[in-house]
């Protein structure tokens, strides 16, 4: 007997009816973007709107008050013609080179020492980590008593007896710039040494162990397997620590207000100068915008050698 015949009806793909979205589900779906919203709108206008503006008040005829007034590019020459400035960029680069270069080695070392399984070593790390926690101000404000000649350390070992015991790191114009580095990096080295262990702590252990069996000491294991195999933590560390550096102001302000004369001046210290105590508010808008040229440039590299990286290991 032959089969009955189908219609085309009773071939055709089965195509399952879409499922109606609830209004719960639309609502659980568009929190997270709620949520953000705020957020997002606040980034925007700190960083694009306020940049925008900053920009065109430093090409303006503003002083003590804005002046929308088109007066050109010269406040951006003024800059580099003041003293202050200029001083300002030698430390900011003199600070950098050893703030980051202190506080990275400083940190890993640290970190290295921490991934031995030391005994007490929760608390050794809250310990590191403390500076971290407080403010650059109390930083500054702390430092600056222990440094100061009349109330810490010359003046503590001076009590004891030794009346020819000078200690003038804060005070003396050629070494002032340093007390800032000694502050800054003790304020720093704990927070890298808590990103390096991170990132030790995730290494694939069979790679210490081929090292261990090729006779690999300790030294050289951290040095060409464990450390290059974090780079991405590294990378993110400096990228972090030369934001700091090119924003440190606080801790300056704290510490030595600038001084002993300019000895310790910052661009960011010469923008607040200029803009709040000398009414130059083009020159200080002028100034924030060569201090954010001078981040973007310095940040390129970092995020250049990042994506390369990144692309190579894709592949």
């Amino acid at each position: 007997m032959d089969a009955p015949m189908r219609s085309q009806d009773d071939v055709a793909p089965f195509t399952p009816r879409r499922r109606q979205v609830s209004r719960r589900e639309r609502l659980t779906a568009s929190l997270p973007y709620a949520v953000l919203a705020p957020t997002l709108f606040t980034t925007f206008v700190y960083i694009f709107v306020f940049v925008g503006w900053n920009a065109y008040l430093s090409v303006s005829a503003s002083t003590m008050l804005p002046n929308y007034r088109f007066e050109g590019f010269g406040a951006y020459i003024d800059v580099w013609s003041n003293p202050r400035w200029t001083t300002g960029v030698r430390n900011l680069v003199l600070f950098g080179i050893l703030y980051i270069g202190l506080s990275t080695f400083f940190g890993t070392v640290l970190a290295i020492m921490m991934d031995q399984k030391v005994r007490g070593e929760n608390l050794f790390r809250a310990v590191f980590l403390y500076p971290i926690a407080i403010s650059f101000i109390v930083t500054g404000t702390t430092w600056q008593w222990l440094l100061n000649p009349s109330t810490g350390l010359q003046f503590f070992v001076q009590s004891l007896g030794w009346e020819s015991f000078r200690f003038e790191l804060l005070t003396n114009r050629d070494t002032a710039i340093y007390a800032v580095v000694l502050a800054a990096v003790w304020h720093a080295s704990g927070f890298v040494m808590v990103m390096v262990l991170a990132g030790l702590r995730g290494v694939d252990s069979d790679l210490v162990r081929a090292g261990r069996i090729d006779g690999a000491g300790t030294v050289t294991i951290y040095r060409k397997i464990v450390l290059p195999t974090i780079w991405p933590v590294m990378i993110s560390v400096l990228i972090v620590l030369l934001q700091f550096a090119i924003k440190t102001f606080d801790l300056v302000l704290a510490l030595t207000h600038g001084g002993p004369g300019i000895a310790t001046t910052f661009p960011s210290i010469f923008i607040y100068d200029r803009m709040f105590a000398g009414g130059r508010l083009a020159e200080a808008s002028a100034a924030a915008i060569w201090l954010l040229f001078a981040l973007l440039l310095v940040l390129a590299p970092f995020i250049l050698i990042a994506r390369r990286r990144a692309r190579q290991e894709a592949r």
